[in-house]
């Protein structure tokens, strides 16, 4: 089974609701509604990351920074057939009674064409100027 990832900041702010009083629980109302509306559209919550960042500081000099991400998963949407249900399948026409007899008499009497002679054996050099003889030396 074949999944597809998207990973997203985690949110670093409380997000204000009614009756959500402390820093913890806007912490947490912040969370739930991220991950809800990534729900929403199908993907399935995985885990949360913390990873390092190297950003540049001033003109010369870096510095590591960790970013808390959120991963997230769903399923590979399948390739779609070709042909849908509601259209039949495509068929050839149906022959006409007498047409089957000269059809399989057509294949029977058809000559064979003889086997193509490979071209190193049987093929001559044109060049002009050029013989047979010179071309075997």
């Amino acid at each position: 089974m074949s999944y597809e990832y998207k990973v997203v900041p985690a949110p670093v702010r409380g997000l204000k609701a009614k009756g959500v009083k402390t820093a913890e629980d806007r912490f947490a109302n912040a969370l739930e509604t991220a991950i809800n509306e990534l729900a929403s559209d199908g993907w399935d919550y995985i885990r949360a990351d913390t990873l390092p960042c190297e950003q540049r500081e001033g003109l010369m000099s870096k510095t590591t920074v960790y970013q808390n991400m959120l991963v997230f998963r769903r399923k590979k949407a399948a390739a779609k057939p070709a042909q849908t249900l509601s259209q039949p399948p495509l068929a050839a026409p149906m022959p006409k009674p007498g047409e089957t007899e000269m059809v399989e008499k057509k294949a029977v009497a058809a000559p064979k064409s003889p086997a193509p002679a490979s071209d190193a054996e049987e093929a001559p050099d044109k060049r002009p100027g050029s013989s047979p003889d010179v071309a075997a030396e």
